[in-house]
């Protein structure tokens, strides 16, 4: 069964959302603007969601994770939760 590990920033706009995108693709560090941004308690440690398999997480994240180029930043998602951007930092099939 594939496998993903993955890091997410949770904001509640799409605007904020695309903002943090703006700086890390201008060189801002993901973990750092983790800890300062997002709104899931994943955030003091960097969005670190750990490792999880399909379904484990809502439908909309799943579909990113499990086929998105790894270590390249993706957003915004938006689910019942707020607008993440996601990046997949490992997956084995």
């Amino acid at each position: 069964m594939p496998k993903a590990q993955a890091r997410h920033i949770l904001v509640s706009s799409e605007d904020q959302c695309n903002e943090l995108k703006s700086q890390i693709e201008a060189g801002g560090d993901f973990e750092s603007l983790a800890k300062q941004h997002s709104s899931c308690p994943s955030g003091k440690s960097g969005g670190a969601l750990g490792e999880f398999g399909p379904g484990q997480m809502v439908p909309e994240f799943d579909k990113v994770v499990f086929s998105a180029p790894v270590n390249t930043v993706q957003g915004p998602v938006k689910t019942q939760f707020g607008f993440h951007l996601l990046e997949v930092t490992s997956r084995t099939e």
